[in-house]
């Protein structure tokens, strides 16, 4: 099948590039990457959303590498994201590669998501609109499905696994789901940042399983265990390989420092607000008034959880008509 040039990539010696498209469903595209392991057969790495069309420009990327998908022997995930976890089941039935996650988002998939109990208590609880909550239960229970996968190697941090010319080093990075990882491949010099660092974007946070921790204290602290990694490449999940990845985390902190203090403000001129009183206080791209769907369900999580970070939890009002 023919392959236009800005979807396939050699980046290194035994290392390319895919760029596979989303669903049908949705705009944009996953980048997946494909390594040589030492016996000669294939790694791939976010193997990108299960569609007939992705198969076909993922075999004939593997065929342009001088491979075919019988050459997998492991699928690694960055996170359960069905844009990136998508085919993995698949390339399991062709090939028998095994596939490898986190525990932490292994955990999330096997508790069954999405929880369609829940988010009606926290919408109400963030002070939405009665009209405006429909939207959002909607786009909770029929569009934020995750394929249910079994992973035949549980991945913890500092795990290591071996390609040619080196290894990649699992660092669990949670925040953008409960068991992001980023993959270190030292040898190279460059590290696959998954969701976790993007080049041009500012990733959701929270958006997959709960520690029981603040999600946007947790991607905070992940973006910090990067530092000795600043002058490597990073080959993101989504987007252009770019370097230093160390210019584009200490934007992504500043960006995540002036919300806060966005939050701050906000809190000292409202009196016992709602979240949803706060964040219409905050600057959003493309403004407050044209959020929607999961982008108005990721602004007010957010919203709450630098409201946490400062402290200030007990500034917040609970409306009456909320659930218990």
């Amino acid at each position: 099948m023919p392959m236009s040039t800005d979807r396939f990539e050699q980046i290194r010696s035994g290392v390319w590039s895919l760029v596979l498209p989303f669903s049908s469903h949705y705009p944009g595209a996953t980048t997946t990457y494909l390594l040589e392991r030492p016996d000669g057969r294939l790694c791939v790495v976010d193997p990108a959303w299960r569609t007939e069309e992705n198969r076909r420009l993922l075999e004939a990327g593997a065929a342009r590498a001088g491979h075919s998908l019988d050459d997998v022997d492991l699928v690694v995930v960055t996170h359960l994201h069905p844009d990136h976890i998508g085919m993995a089941e698949e390339l399991r039935g062709l090939s028998g590669a095994p596939i490898a996650l986190h525990r932490a988002d292994q955990s999330a998939l096997e508790t069954g998501l999405p929880q369609t109990d829940v988010p009606a208590a926290w919408f109400a609880g963030w002070g939405v609109p009665p009209e405006r909550r429909a939207e959002l239960v909607r786009w909770w229970v029929e569009e934020r499905r995750y394929p249910v996968v079994h992973a035949d190697r549980v991945l913890e941090d500092g795990d290591r696994l071996r390609v040619a010319g080196g290894e990649l080093v699992v660092l669990h990075t949670p925040g953008h789901t409960s068991g992001s990882v980023c993959l270190v491949h030292e040898a190279e010099g460059s590290v696959l940042t998954g969701d976790h660092v993007l080049p041009d974007a500012y990733p959701g946070i929270g958006l997959g399983g709960s520690s029981g921790r603040n999600p946007m204290g947790e991607y905070l602290a992940s973006l910090d265990r990067l530092r000795p990694y600043d002058d490597y490449e990073a080959w993101p999940g989504h987007g252009r390989r770019f370097r230093p990845l160390g210019e584009r985390r200490v934007r992504i902190e500043a960006h995540h420092g002036r919300r806060s203090a966005e939050v701050a403000a906000a809190l000292d001129t409202l009196r016992s607000p709602t979240v949803w009183e706060v964040a219409a206080r905050l600057r959003w791209s493309g403004g407050w008034a044209a959020m929607a769907d999961y982008r108005l369900a990721s602004a007010l999580a957010q919203t709450e959880w630098h409201v946490d970070l400062l402290g200030r939890a007990g500034e917040l009002r609970r409306p009456v008509d909320a659930p218990e």
